[in-house]
């Protein structure tokens, strides 16, 4: 089995949009800020040329937070990554334990209690679970708000990550709702300083972790 994630738990997710060079410090800058978990998220960029972000991720952050692939599990596996995270109707949680080992982490991203019960079920170390509020990486998608959050930490054991518009404001409101953490995106690489973005946002989840 993995480590434990840390709780709260602060996830970046990358944005494929941002050339390559200024993902790579933007991502450095966060970890530095209290970012405990990336995931690498590009469904267009080629499997070399993943492997090799992934590798410049890697040296980035030195150990001071944990990279997962996105749906690549061949890619995380090569790269050294410390795991995987699937869509919810990616590869089955056990076709991707077979790939990256007993000590990867395996996240798998749900949107529906039904959904999170059936990954539990299968071996999933945590879920990433939204869309909490209105976001613009999701646009169109109807957001969940806390209300699922809550059900679904009421019937499932698993760490859960709240993902989807989430702000220093609001994480709270996802902790008290039973979340371990968030995963963010466009309040994190689109500040003009990911370090103090990150510190922030940290910051108010252990405020709130501790309350």
């Amino acid at each position: 089995m993995p480590p434990a994630l840390p709780k709260p738990c602060l996830c970046l997710v990358t944005d494929p949009g941002i050339a390559q060079k200024d993902l790579v410090e933007r991502v450095a800058q966060a970890v530095a800020g209290g970012v405990d978990l990336v995931q690498l998220r590009d469904k267009e960029m080629p499997g070399g040329q993943l492997l090799d972000l992934a590798a410049q991720l890697l040296k980035a952050i030195d150990g001071r937070a944990k990279l997962l692939v996105n749906e690549r599990a061949d890619v995380a596996h090569a790269a050294g990554a410390h795991g995987v995270q699937i869509g919810e109707e990616g590869l089955p949680v056990g076709a991707v334990r077979n790939i990256v080992g007993d000590h990867s982490f395996i996240g798998r991203s749900v949107h529906s209690s039904s959904a999170a019960l059936a990954a539990e079920k299968e071996g999933a170390d945590f879920l990433v679970v939204g869309t909490m509020y209105a976001s613009s990486s999701h646009p169109g998608e109807e957001p969940a708000g806390p209300g699922l959050m809550r059900d679904i930490s009421g019937t499932c054991r698993l760490p859960l990550i709240g993902i989807g518009g989430v702000t220093p404001e609001n994480a709270g409101e996802l902790v008290e709702a039973g979340a371990s953490g968030v995963a963010v995106i466009t309040n994190i690489l689109a500040a003009p300083d990911p370090k103090a973005a990150s510190a922030k946002l940290k910051e108010f989840l252990i405020n709130s972790w501790n309350a």
